[in-house]
């Protein structure tokens, strides 16, 4: 009866519908696994038909001729009831499996297209339970609820045919309470749905918590953390633990108000029935038969509320998953966009503003014309916004005002997948993913050949390194590369680009984290990787970009010098000077 009243309304209508095209691939089965729960439910009343003429000819009429096959018939209908339940429990599992991994599909193709800024405001518990956890219980609820559905309209409807054959006066008088007593699941979700929002919110950061002791576990042991994270954790647990308390309240109410209206209609139903037998209008046949499918219609009742709240629980989940399946791209691509193959005159930077979530500028005016085959070193002060600035050439953001162009056509008219094949990047942390070493160069050009694997190993200077390991380039270098130093990591990432053979090469501090001799070896990568590309290279150690065919000084969002090291440095009081002249304040060094 809970779920007609909720059919009733816009929110189960809107929910199913937009599950739809998820389960219309699997329709035929899926109708099947929902037709079996008409039987199930249908034969219910059964048992509580048949005890009408039992007990009239053998109870009251103390007669065993006639009805000597009841028993065995109840016996048989329960059987191919259950028989009927368990398909239907096998076939609900086969189409909950599949709904879940299409729904786990389109998130997870939605996910890898998202555009970077969606992830700088979530943490990652929260990506883990959207992504993940949300399509499982948004599927097993659609499936679950419907099933019931169908299963206790089937039984309703069976039962109550069994009550009005049996006396329609006493039916009336149960269907009453029976309105009364669901009458309060109207407001389940009123009642649930903040602090299933807050609840939702504690598990992200549990999954965060848990997340974070993973990647961080030697900065947890370096510092001795153990005590903050357990503590941390426990707080967690706490508010978790206070809101599922506050649930309960809020709705455990209605599980003995249930059983308070059951109990009313029983005990109508008892004092009326007696007075009807007793004034001939009723058998204690049609008496026995109707309390059983009173009984059998009213049980499931008193559990209802629970089941209630976790309806409620699946039905956020599903609005959760399509929030995000129906989230507007903030990276429009044209649907006539243009083809992009390589860079023949220059990338221009004309009047380039940009800011995070529209606040602050962080770029401001930026104007810059890169000559194809030129090296633009990018330098200042951390927080300039130099890697904003290279950040938006593969279009990870877009500028707010202004425009980049390439060839003098702006990148927002090409593709975005032909955009980015142009473009290798190298980052000061590298992502390696956890499988092999060639597995992750491969990532640059997944069908390359051995021999010029060979050549990329050559490039980013990894030979020996490969040559020195036991499977060379199929050894397994774990989650994050987590069994590589930073060098190797970092020559790893040259490697992959060096395959990529992009035109255009953006070098975000790919140097800054290393020692002093992997720096030495990987910058011998890095100017291999350079050579015939337009490149762009981040670096505080200005050392490394004395060679630059220009220097661009970015100064808390401006543009505020640019020119060659000996120009730079003529300038007096300027800032690359002033920065130079920080970091050399030997002369020696300096020269």
């Amino acid at each position: 009866m809970k779920i007609k009243e909720q059919i009733k309304s816009n929110q189960f209508v809107v929910n199913y519908g937009r599950m739809w095209p998820f389960v219309k691939p699997i329709w035929p089965i899926a109708l099947l696994s929902l037709l079996i729960c008409i039987p199930v439910g249908s034969l219910d009343a059964a048992i509580a038909l048949f005890l009408k003429p039992y007990t009239d000819i053998v109870v009251v009429g103390r007669n065993m001729e006639s009805p000597w096959y009841i028993p065995l018939l109840i016996v048989g209908f329960t059987s191919v009831q259950g028989l009927l339940n368990f398909g239907g429990t096998y076939l609900n599992a086969w189409v909950g499996g599949k709904l879940t991994m299409a729904v786990r599909r389109r998130l997870y193709a939605k996910m890898v297209t998202m555009e970077p800024a969606y992830f700088d405001k979530k943490t990652s518990g929260e990506v883990l339970f959207r992504f993940n956890q949300d399509a499982d219980m948004a599927c097993s609820g659609l499936l679950t609820n419907l099933k019931s559905f169908i299963t206790r309209i089937c039984s309703s409807t069976a039962l109550i045919c069994v009550l009005f054959y049996n006396s329609w006066q006493l039916s009336i008088v149960a269907i009453i309470i029976l309105v009364v007593a669901v009458a309060p699941l109207t407001k389940v979700k009123k009642l649930i749905k903040s602090l299933v929002a807050k609840n939702t919110q504690c598990m992200f950061q549990v999954n965060t918590t848990y997340n974070e002791t993973f990647a961080g576990n030697r900065t947890i042991t370096a510092y001795n953390l153990q005590e903050r994270q357990k503590q941390h954790f426990n707080k967690l647990l706490d508010d978790v633990f206070a809101l599922v308390i506050a649930m309960t309240r809020r709705t455990a109410w209605l599980s003995p108000f249930m059983h308070f209206a059951v109990s009313i209609g029983l005990g109508l139903a008892i004092a009326y029935g007696s007075w009807l037998i007793v004034q001939g209008t009723i058998t204690p046949g049609n008496f026995v038969s109707f309390l059983t499918a009173l009984l059998m219609l009213y049980t499931p009742l008193k559990n209802i509320g629970n089941v209630a709240v976790h309806v409620q629980h699946s039905f956020l989940a599903i609005e959760r998953v399509f929030d995000i399946l129906e989230r507007t791209e903030r990276l429009i691509e044209k649907e006539d966009a243009k083809p992009l193959d390589g860079v023949k005159h220059g990338i221009t930077f004309e009047d380039v503003h940009f800011a995070y979530d529209n606040k602050v500028e962080v770029l401001r005016r930026i104007n810059l014309d890169v000559k194809v085959g030129e090296m633009i070193a990018l330098v200042g002060n951390s927080g300039g916004g130099k890697s904003t600035l290279v950040s938006l050439i593969p279009r990870f953001y877009d500028a707010v005002k202004g425009s980049i162009k390439i060839d003098g056509v702006d990148i927002r008219e090409f593709s975005l997948y032909d955009l980015r094949e142009n473009i290798a990047v190298v980052f000061q942390d590298n992502f390696l993913f956890d499988g092999t070493i060639k597995e992750n160069i491969l990532l640059g050009k997944p069908s390359a050949t051995d021999e010029e694997v060979k050549q990329a190993l050559e490039s980013a200077c990894l030979t020996e390194f490969i040559d020195s390991l036991e499977k060379g380039v199929e050894t397994y270098i774990g989650e994050r590369g987590i069994l590589l130093s930073g060098g190797q990591k970092q020559r790893v990432a040259i490697a992959r680009a060096f395959l990529k053979n992009a035109p255009i090469v953006i070098l975000d501090e790919a140097t800054s984290a290393l020692d002093n001799k992997s720096e030495e070896i990987v910058q011998k990568a890095i100017d291999n990787l350079m050579k015939d590309k337009t490149v762009f290279v981040i670096a505080h150690r200005l050392s490394t970009v004395k060679n630059a065919d220009r220097i661009a000084v970015i100064n808390e969002g401006d543009l505020a010098e640019l020119g060659t090291h000996e120009e730079l440095m003529a300038i007096p009081n300027g800032k690359y000077r002033t920065l130079y002249n920080m970091q050399f304040k030997d002369p020696k060094e300096a020269a």
